[in-house]
């Protein structure tokens, strides 16, 4: 059945958060899948990379700074820096390292995500109490389940609507921190409706020009979940109904249309079929990660124009336009004309402009290509003026299982050449190796933390099943 916005003339005798909080609180390690347990590892593994390298970028200095001025109870670790604060702003600090250069793992279904972005929801609380490394891995993979879900169930999604899908980040992380809280089903529920109910993003953020807010508004609901679960265990309340009830998730955004149709949820996607037993899919390993530092719509794009170029021995100068087919939504976020003339390194990860420009004269995207001098390198305007995005039309019907792109080269010679990708290195289908991961973890980390950490870190993430508590995990990860 599928769950519209008009709220129920009944209490329901259950509502789905409670569903859900009784789901989290019953799964135990020896519940889940060996499938499952080595896909959170790699996950991991991809993370800490992801937040050794945001752990140097300006938002997260600037936000450091702000946390030090603020002070807090020294219980939990900050990547790289190393700086001790209370779990709430570790949480939002911690996520904000793995978010910032928009490179850790993508999920995107009707509504697009990076559940990656919680797993310090459940970090920072095993840090707090001495957890273990099998209690991380259990509160990341209950995380991922939730998350995902949620991006599942919108008829469309959120985002068609203008809403940013941290909306449901705020709901995820509080189920990830609350079981690590040890909470009783009940108060997970009221964790959850406190985190959500004040947590609703604005799609602005990643709209036109990009500012730091787009890689801050998922740590931030991150950051309300963990409080929210704090807030919970000693008593406080917030909306059971937050879903299903009236004014919840579920009746708000039925007002909403898109295409002349009202937004639906279908409800028993959250709650149907919940993995509980080794043999269960867990949907974590449906999950993808990023081989580029980019917005997810853009890999597509990019890996159908970098093999285009590496196919046919094309050189920048030889190329007179860049002609980009991806599905509409993709030609909405990463090609509008803010995405053409880039001065932030928020909007040149969301600009296919930017990334196609600088992929074909670099040879490479990495994060050398968005530090600041280059994003600003004026020498790229022209290139970038080549590129022509359009939306087909005909890619709408085969999005999200691929996500089709197609690249047009054409030379001042006159000759074409086109490439087409469905699916972009990365994604379950053609995923990362857990030695492409220590590739990338290395390139990210060595910098900060040097290699022999580097190594040392890969090796523990791989095996963090063993550790009792995550303290040598954060040595490794401290400059």
């Amino acid at each position: 059945m599928s769950a519209s916005a008009a709220p129920s003339t009944s209490t329901p005798t259950k509502h789905i958060s409670l569903e859900l909080a009784e789901w989290a609180r019953s799964l135990t390690w020896e519940s889940l899948s060996d499938e499952a347990i080595h896909a959170a590892k790699l996950f991991l593994y991809d993370s800490f990379g992801c937040g050794l390298g945001g752990s140097t970028q300006h938002d997260v200095e600037i936000a450091l700074d702000y946390a030090k001025a603020l002070g807090g109870k020294p219980s939990c670790t900050v990547i790289g820096s190393g700086y001790k604060t209370d779990p709430v702003t570790a949480s939002l600090l911690n996520s904000l390292c793995i978010r910032a250069m928009d490179y850790n793992d993508i999920y995107w279904k009707a509504d697009p995500s990076h559940p990656s972005d919680i797993i310090p929801a459940a970090m920072s609380i095993c840090e707090m109490n001495g957890l273990s490394g099998k209690d991380l891995i259990l509160g990341t993979i209950i995380a991922y389940e939730v998350e995902m879900r949620l991006c599942e169930i919108g008829q469309p999604g959120i985002r068609e609507y203008g809403w940013h899908h941290a909306t449901l980040t705020a709901f995820a992380s509080a189920y990830a921190a609350g079981r690590m809280l040890d909470l009783t089903p009940e108060q997970m529920q009221q964790a959850v409706g406190i985190s959500a109910s004040h947590s609703c993003t604005l799609g602005a953020v990643t709209a036109g020009k990009l500012t730091m807010m787009k890689n801050t508004v998922d740590p931030m609901a991150c950051r309300a979940g963990v409080e929210a679960a704090m807030l919970a265990q000693r008593g406080y309340s917030g909306p059971e109904h937050i879903f299903d009830g009236k004014e919840g998730l579920f009746h708000t955004f039925g007002h909403a249309q898109s295409a002349g149709k009202k937004a639906e949820f279908d409800a028993k996607l959250l709650v149907e079929d919940l993995p509980h037993c080794p043999k269960c899919h867990y949907r974590i390993v449906d999950c993808g990660m990023k081989s580029f530092p980019i917005e997810a719509l853009s890999h597509a794009p990019l890996t159908a124009m970098m093999k285009a170029v590496q196919e046919n021995d094309v050189k920048a100068d030889d190329v007179e336009e860049i002609k980009v087919e991806v599905i509409a939504r993709a030609a909405d976020i990463l090609g509008d004309p803010a995405k053409y003339r880039p001065t932030t390194r928020e909007t040149a990860d969301h600009s296919l402009p930017y990334s196609l420009a600088v992929g074909l004269v670099d040879g490479m995207v990495t994060p050398l290509q968005f530090r600041e001098e280059r994003v600003r390198d004026e020498k790229l305007i022209p290139v970038m003026d080549k590129v022509k995005v359009v939306a087909n039309q005909e890619f709408e019907a085969l999005f999200p299982k691929f996500q089709p792109s197609q690249v047009t080269l054409t030379l001042k010679s006159g000759k074409k050449v086109t490439k087409r990708v469905d699916v972009p290195k990365g994604d379950p289908r053609d995923p990362m190796t857990e030695d492409e991961i220590k590739v990338k973890f290395d390139a990210l980390g060595v910098e900060v933390v040097g290699k022999e950490k580097c190594d040392a870190a890969g090796k523990l993430i791989m095996a963090i099943e063993k550790e009792k508590t995550l303290d040598r995990l954060f040595e490794l990860l401290t400059a």
